[in-house]
């Protein structure tokens, strides 16, 4: 059997955050679960009712230096890094305001880029690790109304991949997770504008025919298999599929879902 591995996981209070940390502990890893939500103090221990928990802000530099100053004077090093903590957001391109931008752009990119700047020299250092970004199927497929989305989701990805190119003469590895849409509280997180937009993403998250439990578990799997592009459901496969085959059939479709979006306004 394997030695336990050590893991972080940012966004860790609730849905998918929570759910990869239950499934990381269930196969016997020792898990730090971070989010802003947790109250600062103490982590507890790894046997503990909650196990260990560590109030992260991931767009403060802060908490990001205090969260590696605990993984190295508790655990010595880290073999899993997951950059999960993200909100909703998006709008149509007119109606949307700039600092919608600016906020999601902290939150969903540079959240994961200050994990990648605390943790990279340890990783480097130690000859070994795993960074888990997770990203969305808006990263590689771009529905109308959700430019702000789209954007940092698919610069996810981009900086992903780039991480793994960086790091591989290190022993280090780099995976984006690009799930559909799933049932979680991401949507309590939305804001903007754009309210008809927010209605037809909340009907979507609700409606969706898997929880985040079922995209954990598949994004264990995939870890296993060493997959760099973790494409976790059956509605993400078919619809990167679709792009990838009939580029004409997914423009019209997308175009389509696009005049509908208008009509909602």
């Amino acid at each position: 059997m394997s030695a336990p591995r050590r893991v972080l996981i940012t966004g860790a209070a609730s849905g998918l955050g929570a759910a990869l940390a239950d499934a990381f502990a269930r196969r016997g890893d020792d898990v730090l679960r971070t989010d802003v939500s947790f109250d600062a103090g103490t982590v507890g221990s790894a046997d503990g009712p909650d196990g260990r928990r560590l109030r992260l802000d991931i767009t403060s530099e802060d908490d990001w230096a205090a969260a590696r100053a605990w993984v190295e004077e508790t655990w010595g090093g880290l073999d899993v890094l997951v950059n999960n903590a993200g909100v909703a957001g998006g709008g149509r391109l007119d109606v949307a305001e700039l600092e919608e931008w600016r906020w999601i752009l902290d939150v969903n990119l540079l959240g994961a880029v200050r994990g990648l700047r605390a943790f990279v020299p340890l990783l480097k250092a130690q000859g070994s690790g795993r960074v888990v970004n997770v990203a969305s199927l808006a990263g590689l497929v771009h529905p109308a109304g959700m430019a702000s989305y789209n954007a940092v989701k698919a610069a996810v990805v981009a900086l992903t991949e780039t991480a793994g190119h960086e790091l591989a003469a290190h022993g280090v590895t780099a995976h984006a997770v690009c799930p559909s849409y799933f049932r979680t509280n991401l949507m309590s997180s939305l804001r903007g504008a754009d309210t008809a937009l927010a209605s037809v993403m909340t009907h979507l998250v609700e409606r969706a025919p898997l929880g985040a439990e079922e995209i954990a578990a598949a994004v264990l799997d995939g870890l296993d298999r060493g997959e760099e592009l973790i494409v976790p459901d059956d509605a993400a496969r078919a619809a990167v599929a679709l792009k990838r085959d009939d580029r004409s059939a997914y423009d019209a479709l997308l175009r389509a879902q696009a005049a509908k979006l208008e009509g909602r306004a």
